[in-house]
């Protein structure tokens, strides 16, 4: 395994309101803020990195329906981010210009059919696999 889903963004009117629900269906409690508005919601005790993704809940005003409003972000398991990154350009992601000033480690990437996804700087331990219920 090289990738796991780290976290998933869901971009909201009221983010408050949609990380409360969020929270209240899946058990899950707030982890942080960030300066933009957005609320980090995951399992308790475990927080990001964790075997369930994170959710993170994010303000958004830009109400265009072509838009998702639904992000992957992945993180690299088995080596760094840049190994990932080629690994990904060579399966077929694609670098997007989403107008970032760089402050962050992160890659803003679109697979073969144009869906947005985050690789982060985090690296995260591979889960075992478990096997099947019989």
């Amino acid at each position: 395994m090289a990738c796991r889903i780290s976290e998933l963004v869901l971009e909201a009117a009221d983010a408050e309101r949609l990380a409360a629900f969020w929270s209240e269906v899946l058990g899950y409690v707030e982890l942080g803020r960030e300066d933009d508005g957005s609320i980090e919601i995951g399992p308790p005790d475990i927080g990001f990195g964790g075997p369930r993704p994170t959710l993170v809940v994010s303000p958004s005003g830009d109400p265009r329906p072509e838009r998702p409003r639904l992000r992957m972000d992945v993180s690299a398991t088995d080596r760094d981010q840049e190994a990932e990154l080629e690994r990904l350009l060579a399966l077929g992601a694609a670098p997007v210009d989403a107008g970032r000033t760089g402050e962050r480690s992160r890659h803003v990437l679109a697979d073969p059919e144009g869906n947005e996804f985050h690789l982060l700087p985090a690296r995260l331990p591979t889960l075992p696999v478990s096997a099947p219920p019989r």
